[in-house]
């Protein structure tokens, strides 16, 4: 009884990873101007799957020129740069058609 309570005190917990559902080549067909609302919904998915989906509706922050603060300097680099992402993810999403439009 002793030596079962010292393997179950022993015993590490390792915590749950999640991983992304979607990989970059699970992406889902390109829109070609037909069956907007499905096209829609799983490019929200996949958005929401990469985090980036917050940069549809989120307005950038707003850092002045003189602002010296890195921090704040660095989390608007890093904001440009999920935004540009996310654009160019559903850039991605449009056919060779659309994209240009």
């Amino acid at each position: 009884m002793a030596t079962e309570s010292t393997n179950l005190i022993t015993m590490v917990v390792q915590p749950h990873v999640a991983q992304p559902v979607a990989a970059q080549g699970e992406r889902s067909e390109k829109f070609s101007g037909t069956e907007f609302k499905r096209w829609h919904q799983k490019m929200l998915f996949y958005l929401t799957t990469l985090n980036l989906a917050r940069f549809l509706s989120e307005e950038a922050p707003v850092v002045s020129e003189a602002e010296t603060d890195t921090q704040e300097r660095a989390a608007m680099d890093a904001w440009v740069h999920g935004d540009f992402l996310c654009r160019n993810y559903i850039l991605n999403g449009l056919s060779d058609t659309l994209y240009n439009v």
